[in-house]
């Protein structure tokens, strides 16, 4: 009998240290489970198709845009005048530049259909004789241009009425070469006192009649001679 006490209070006691030694080791954190977001391959396949459509759509309408070049205003063309006529005549227009050799100058001119001599600015005006011909020496003065004296032989003298003035008067006629354009020519001269009108020189019928023909419309259609 006081064996089995004895045996029963043993493993008791052996239950109770077991029970003791279990409580005192650590328990393990509790590790929460971790759940995998799927992944739809599909969506996302589909977002990248839509992206390179719309890239591709983009570029093809850059490239078929058509690229706008600034347009240049056009210029108008330039209509280069006739100078002669198909027989060689020179055109003249209604005014010019004669070329004065012997005074090295320009000067402009009316070419007057109107008028049947050409005339000359000239001021100062005195007859005289040499060798028992009639000369003049005069210069030509207009628009701040003055000439040195000049002396030459009359051709001529004339009786010019104006309207005016009651009285003729009685002007010398000079000859002198000029140029306009490449035309080269002798002509007479009257001179007077044009320092009050527009032009220095006007050029009548006795100039032109042969050699040139008059388009009233245009103005300078020859080149300008200055030496």
């Amino acid at each position: 009998m006081y064996n089995w006490k004895v045996i029963i209070t043993l493993m008791l006691s052996g239950g109770l240290v077991a029970c003791s030694t279990t409580n005192q080791v650590p328990a393990e954190p509790e590790q929460k489970p971790q759940i995998e977001q799927p992944v739809d391959n599909k969506v996302t396949e589909t977002e990248s198709a839509v992206k390179e459509n719309v890239k591709k759509t983009e570029d093809k309408e850059a490239e078929a845009k058509p690229v706008e070049v600034p347009k240049k205003e056009a210029k108008p063309p330039v209509v280069e005048k006739l100078k002669k006529t198909a027989d060689g005549k020179l055109i003249l227009g209604e005014e010019e530049w004669v070329f004065v050799p012997g005074l090295k100058e320009t000067l402009k001119a009316r070419i007057d259909t109107g008028a049947t001599t050409s005339s000359v600015s000239a001021v100062d005006i005195v007859p005289f004789e040499r060798d028992g011909k009639d000369w003049v020496k005069f210069k030509i003065e207009h628009d701040g241009i003055k000439t040195a004296e000049i002396s030459l032989p009359v051709e001529r003298w004339v009786k010019i009425k104006q309207s005016s003035a009651d009285e003729s008067q009685k002007r010398a006629v000079i000859s002198t070469w000029i140029q306009i354009g490449d035309l080269k020519e002798k002509t007479e001269f009257t001179l007077a006192d044009r320092t009050h009108l527009t032009y220095p020189l006007l050029m009548g019928r006795s100039f032109f009649r042969d050699v040139a023909v008059v388009d009233v419309g245009q103005k300078y259609v020859q080149d300008k001679i200055t030496k």
